[in-house]
């Protein structure tokens, strides 16, 4: 459920929401002013969202703004007015804003204001302190090239005040001077609840859309309540397209050339569709993925050829060759289709070179060919080191053709697929888990199921620093956008120039603009073009950087920057440093990543008002789990929540919670938490194990406590607290509840250290264990071939490790640098280079960025370089084992295989131990996911104590 947009903490963190009186009624905090204000010119809109708020009471209270804005958006302008000082964000690159985010997470504040909030939107949340009967102006600007889809542009406008506000207004106004061919209102908002709170007017080539609900209709509307509107409103307009050529437009010396032709016939396709089947698809993901290619099937027309491949750890073609979509063919694919089961492991590696293979066999003229990928995990049998499969399947396609990844829920590696797709001149796109998964693979096909140019290329002379101007493919109902800087100042036209291979021959259209006719007032915003070119520049720079190395990839980062910060957008580069009144806690706003789930609100610290200081109970606390556990934290909101935790008699399955009480010899009772699962304990973020976190004392931090009984022995013990979000539920089944009075007691040994993943593709489910820090510590050792590999192990994980091959190689790692000796030669490295290294005796060296890739005779490891919590460390993938089966270290182990057994026992190795269901971040790749994984007690795994594995030296 979304959280209020505009509250107040008291001293129990209740949250009273300002729309709680009746409608007619004085608010205690009152939204007295709301408008959004939307200007579009040349299909870059330049959004406002202005809010005013008044404290109506005789006491200083603290007032939260939190807006919803979309993904493919860069904030540009914040500012908050109060008592006419007005107070602005500053943009200013990420590593200068660190410091403030460090110092903020460190005191327990919201260091990320902006969080993801499912497919279409980010939410932007801060909070200012108001002195009584006073006022404040939170003022929110954003930017976004529109872009057409489908043959429309959509304007997405959310809002949720969450209060009826007596001046609600949202304002559009919408400017395109080729004409405006058709205009529509949806959304949300626009039911017929609110059908006359929406006025739409239009001439040929500005619209204005104007959106004025009375405060009784924002209380009673579909999307409405008492706590106001909360909804979309989405303006869908297209332009008329009268030039073949495309439309300029240009202002202070930029421009942008729209090119989106409509009278070229289609151009048949080759289509490949890629289908995971592994047992991750199991479910509801597997069937929306057999309605969609059922649904997609017929729709393919009967000129094109496609193939279809589904792939677990092996991999299944429907035909060897791709056929042509008669009606025959078709039917006997979607008999195909509707078999596809879940099963195994993932080689994503060969499923996608096995497509490539197909299309490059067919080789037909005149033709599109287009390879499409669906898969929900991260490749984990076969070639499984991500860089290895994007440097595959690169060489393979060798820029013949356009890679799209469709990526299934928020399990996959998105990064991998994204870069994979950018490298091939396609895209990746998230498949949500939603009721219309299937809806959402239809959609995408839709946008590539019409190919009408090959090889577009856009040229502009007297013209210079362009955005992307070479295109692979150009479909039907989308646009290419290419902007850049006039620099010849003595052009009396402006001239374009646009070549294509069409269905049956190379076409050529061009176009000359006189200057003067071209470089006319557009709006009020004299420099939309200019800040439109920065805009996609950026975009277009962020997604280059990720395929590039070394210093390439170093010089792209740094224009993207220098962009951003020159025009102030909010990008993955750049923080956002949102100043406030002094005494008021400064915060950062960081643009998330594609997939991000946690909200900021959720490491929101404990807090009171500064009259209340020495309350001892009142509040929120942050149970924060292990130090190298990477999950969400545990939020518990009251004594009386905590009362019902401690009382509650749960199942000891990994599917339940288990809190359990145990009594020292002094009779006194104290708490132990034991691994909990989300959905079964209300205030449950993520999954960890907390047993052993040792947590300060002071309400500021966490209120889990360390305490130790007559025999020594530490124990967990929960401090009260305020308001309770309800008790536990028990069991439904009466026999199970009597079964569970009396649980028994079974503990992991007390270890806290670092965590490592066990992954076997023949095991539904991995291992994970944690293992305490070692100075010296063996990782792998091969006496037959002379290599031994030793690292130094902290809670978070690898400082140093040294590899010595023989008498004569040394590779030595740090967080900081790679020094490779070979007899008396010594070379070093830097992390962040691209380098390439071939020696004698089988050894070679590949550093791309933060992964290093060694090979030294029959063993290979690839080196991930990760970044937690500000400190860099190690960590070791084991690719190819020794040939020795003997192989000593806790790599060693390579075939490790264990039995489920019911009450959440695993049998390994003909022991049996009680695990816990927890989650690890798989370091083993990048970036690392976090996986669930059965958690045991290291000895079972690496069959003996952390002394059995220590070395004299590294």
């Amino acid at each position: 459920m979304d959280r209020t947009a505009v509250r107040i903490t008291l001293f129990t963190s209740l949250l009273l929401c300002a729309a709680s009186g009746q409608a007619g009624k004085e608010q205690d905090v009152d939204i007295y002013s709301f408008h959004i204000n939307s200007t579009v010119t040349s299909r870059y809109a330049i959004t406002v969202i202005t809010s005013r708020v008044a404290n109506r009471l005789n006491e200083s209270k603290e007032i939260h703004f939190e807006v919803k804005i979309p993904k493919n958006a860069f904030i540009s302008k914040f500012r908050m007015t109060i008592e006419e000082k007005t107070y602005d964000g500053v943009v200013k690159k990420k590593e200068e804003a660190q410091q403030q985010y460090s110092d903020a997470v460190s005191r327990g504040e919201s260091a990320g204001m902006i969080s993801s909030v499912g497919r279409t939107l980010e939410e932007f949340k801060t909070s200012v302190t108001v002195a009584a009967l006073s006022k404040v102006t939170f003022e929110l600007t954003y930017e976004e090239l529109l872009q057409r889809r489908h043959g429309k542009y959509d304007l997405l406008i959310n809002a949720q005040p969450m209060q009826p506000v007596a001046d609600f207004k949202i304002d559009v106004y919408i400017h395109e001077s080729p004409g405006i061919s058709f205009l529509e209102v949806k959304g949300g908002l626009n039911t017929k609840d609110l059908t006359n709170a929406v006025t739409t007017t239009r001439s040929v080539k500005e619209a204005w859309v104007n959106f004025y609900p009375t405060r009784d209709q924002q209380s009673s509307c579909d999307v409405c309540g008492k706590q106001g509107m909360n909804g979309d409103l989405i303006i869908t307009y297209d332009v008329e397209r009268p030039k073949p050529s495309g439309e300029l437009r240009a202002s202070d010396g930029y421009f942008v050339h729209y090119f989106a032709p409509t009278d070229v016939e289609r151009i048949p396709k080759n289509v490949v569709f890629v289908i995971d089947r592994s047992g991750s698809m199991s479910g509801k993901k597997i069937q929306q993925t057999r309605e969609a290619l059922l649904k997609i099937l017929g729709d393919v027309a009967e000129d094109d050829y496609f193939g279809l491949i589904t792939f677990d750890s092996k991999i299944e073609v429907w035909r060897p060759e791709l056929v042509q979509a008669t009606d025959s063919n078709l039917k006997s694919a979607k008999n195909f289709v509707k078999e596809i089961t879940d099963r195994g492991a993932t080689d994503i590696n060969a499923a996608v070179l096995k497509g490539v293979e197909m299309i490059n066999r067919h080789q037909r003229e005149g033709s599109a060919s287009i390879l499409i990928l669906l898969t929900d995990g991260a490749p984990n049998t076969g070639v499984s080191h991500p860089p290895r499969i994007q440097a595959n399947v690169k060489e393979a396609i060798g820029g013949k053709f356009p890679l799209y990844c469709l990526g299934f829920g928020f399990d996959v590696n998105y990064d991998f697929l994204e870069k994979m797709a950018l490298e091939n001149s396609g895209r990746a796109f998230r498949i949500y888990e939603d009721s219309d998964a299937d809806l959402q693979l239809q959609g995408f096909y839709k946008t590539v199921a019409v190919p009408l140019l090959i090889d577009v290329n856009l040229n502009y002379p007297g013209a210079a620093n362009l955005t992307q101007s070479v295109f692979r493919y150009y479909y039907n109902g989308s646009e290419i956008v290419v902007a850049g800087q006039i620099t010849d100042n003595s052009l009396e036209s402006f001239q374009t120039e646009v070549v294509a291979i069409s269905k049956n021959d190379k076409v050529t259209y061009q176009e000359s603009v006189i200057m003067k006719e071209l470089d006319g007032a557009l709006s009020e915003n004299e420099n939309v073009i200019q800040r439109l070119w920065a805009y996609l520049t950026v975009k277009q720079l962020l997604e280059k950087e990720m395929t590039l190395g070394g210093q390439e990839k170093d010089a792209v980062k740094e224009e993207a920057l220098k962009l951003s910060l020159q025009y102030q957008f909010v990008t993955p580069l750049t923080s956002m440093v949102v100043t406030k009144p002094q005494g008021e806690k400064t915060q950062i706003a960081d643009k998330p990543k594609e997939g991000e789930k946690i909200e900021a609100s959720s490491r929101l610290a404990y807090s009171r008002p500064s009259s209340r200081r020495n309350q001892p109970s009142g509040g929120s606390w942050i149970i924060p789990l292990l130090a190298n556990h990477p999950g969400p934290q545990l939020l518990l909101e009251s004594a009386s929540e905590v009362q019902s935790v401690q009382n509650s008699y749960v199942p000891e399955s990994p599917q339940t919670s288990s809190v359990q009480r145990s009594g020292d010899s002094s009779g006194r009772r104290r708490s132990r938490i034991r691994q909990m699962s989300p959905g079964r304990v209300h205030g449950l973020m993520g999954q960890g194990d907390v047993q052993n976190s040792y947590v300060p004392e002071s309400p500021q931090s966490s209120s889990v406590q360390r305490s130790g009984d007559s025999s020594g022995r530490r124990r967990s013990r929960i401090r009260p607290m305020s308001k309770s979000f309800g008790p536990l539920p028990h069991p439904t089944n009466p026999s199970a509840a009597r079964r569970h009075r009396k649980p028994r007691l079974r503990t992991l040994p007390s270890v806290v250290g670092a965590r490592f993943l066990i992954s076997d593709n023949s095991q539904p489910k991995p291992l994970c264990y944690d293992l305490p820090p070692n100075p010296k510590l063996r990782l792998l050792k091969d006496p037959p071939s002379d290599f031994s590999m030793n690292g130094k192990l902290t809670l978070t994980g690898f400082k140093r490790i040294i590899i010595h091959y023989g008498t004569k190689h040394q590779l030595n790692l740090s967080s900081v640098y790679i020094q490779y000796t070979y007899d008396l030669n010594t070379e070093i490295f830097a992390w962040g280079q691209t380098s390439t290294k071939h020696g004698a005796d089988s050894v070679s060296l590949i550093l791309s960025d933060n992964e290093l890739d060694v090979t030294m005779g029959t063993v290979r490891v690839v080196f991930f370089r990760h970044k937690k919590d500000g400190e860099w460390f190690l960590w070791p993938a084991v690719q190819q084992q020794p040939n020795n089966a003997n192989a000593e270290g806790i790599f060693g182990k390579n075939n490790l295989q264990y039995e489920e057994l019911p009450g959440s026992m695993i049998k390994i190795n003909n022991v049996e131990v009680k695990a816990t269901w927890s989650s690890a971040n798989d370091y083993r790749r990048s970036p690392a996911p976090a996986l669930g994984c059965w958690l045991v007690p290291y000895q079972i795994i690496l069959g003996g104590n952390i002394s059995n594995f220590t070395v004299s030296r590294l």
